[in-house]
């Protein structure tokens, strides 16, 4: 029967996306153990209750970030991990640790739902941060250490503004998560940082800013296929959007990305990495069909970006969604798009991505405004509308 901190260590290694073996190889690395003395088949034991970690467990938590005190603990009496820790008063290790744990909550309620808001949160809590690292106020022998930490909260603040539509402040965030990741060494967030830079220039219609920085990750020597997997779809919708490239082009690059992901993954993968699924390069492809107006290419693409994933799911996923509506009433697929209306309908009210939301009210309104449309169809974009405008307060 499984354990309370057998449950606890699978729980939050679901919330960030990894599998047994990864989180084995993690206890592995913190404790500086080569070969293979914990491996997948013990974290599986550990999570069934068959056996009890003990001399491991600091490490698990540790490499879950949080204490022993956390993976002992019920979850009905600790309350939900979504619960936010303090920013203030430490000073030493545990400061950065905290940090971490502030980070990791954001990210689990930022995949929550359809993506709960998490922006405001996110940008006030590395405001603090940021304020004690201006005052020193922290002890200087674990400075590089909260500092990544404190990367990895801003870049997880500019990622969030960008989703609400804030792409100025988001700027400003990656760009002090930059700063602070090449501060500290933190090649890891830099890279992630970097990627959350180049969506924010496609979305802000700089598509040859998109691919410079795609391709300086791509030529750097040490990005895993993974890592390199994100970039290249950053590449080919770069390489889609700028114009004068031949379409075939991109697509081979997309190919290349969906390659990528086949290989095994390996002990330097960064842990943020988990989103990085064929569905997500799906999503990036249908995206730049569909902004190019290669509306029936995109549809399959967009189609198969929906299917269901194991594991934790992104809160925009969406988008998908709503690219495909797009499509549909732009090649005049009346039924299908009747019945895509009729499936985002209910999902608005859950939708927290503003740029999502943004993009939604468009489709709906230039939707409406076919003459062909069916009646029908104009009826369930209308509704749409109307949720997208509906008070959220009101219940």
């Amino acid at each position: 029967m499984t354990s309370v901190v057998g449950a606890n260590i699978k729980r939050l290694r679901e919330a960030r996306g990894w599998s047994q073996a990864r989180l084995a190889r993690e206890v592995c690395r913190l404790a500086s153990l080569s070969g293979d003395p914990i491996g997948r088949q013990e974290i599986s034991r550990y999570e069934t209750g068959k056996r009890t970690p003990r001399e491991w467990l600091p490490l698990i938590a540790e490499a879950l970030g949080v204490t022993v005190d956390e993976l002992k603990t019920p979850r009905s009496l600790a309350g939900s991990t979504l619960s936010l820790p303090t920013l203030n008063g430490q000073r030493k290790d545990d400061y950065a640790l905290t940090i971490r744990q502030m980070s990791q909550r954001l990210v689990a309620l930022d995949n929550e739902m359809h993506g709960l808001p998490i922006a405001d949160l996110a940008a006030r809590s590395f405001k603090t941060v940021h304020r004690r690292l201006g005052d020193g106020d922290y002890d200087p022998k674990y400075e590089r250490d909260i500092q990544s930490a404190a990367a990895e909260l801003a870049e997880i603040a500019g990622w969030a503004l960008c989703n609400e539509g804030k792409f100025s402040a988001s700027r400003r965030f990656s760009q002090e998560a930059l700063c602070l990741a090449k501060l500290s060494g933190d090649r890891s967030t830099e890279l992630i940082t970097l990627q959350n830079i180049g969506l924010l220039a496609g979305w802000n219609g700089r598509p040859r800013e998109e691919l410079a920085i795609a391709r300086s990750v791509i030529d750097s020597v040490d990005v895993t296929p993974r890592v390199e997997a994100m970039f290249r779809g950053r590449e080919a919708q770069g390489l889609a959007l700028a114009g004068g490239v031949n379409s075939s082009d991109a697509v081979r690059i997309f190919d290349r990305a969906r390659s990528l992901l086949q290989d095994s993954v390996p002990d330097n993968e960064p842990s943020w990495a988990w989103w990085v699924t064929e569905r997500e390069i799906d999503r990036q492809h249908g995206r730049a069909l569909q902004e190019s107006g290669q509306w029936r290419a995109a549809i399959p693409i967009l189609q198969r970006a929906m299917e269901p994933e194991a594991g934790t799911q992104v809160g925009y996923r969406n988008i998908a969604a709503v690219r495909l509506l797009a499509c549909l009433l732009e090649v005049g697929a009346w039924q299908e798009a009747e019945e895509e209306a009729g499936k985002l309908s209910p999902a608005v009210s859950e939708m927290s991505s503003v740029i999502s939301l943004n993009l939604l009210a468009k489709v709906a309104n230039k939707g409406k405004g076919t003459p062909a449309a069916p009646r029908n169809l104009k009826d369930a974009l209308h509704h749409i509308e109307a949720e997208i405008s509906d008070d959220p307060y009101d219940i």
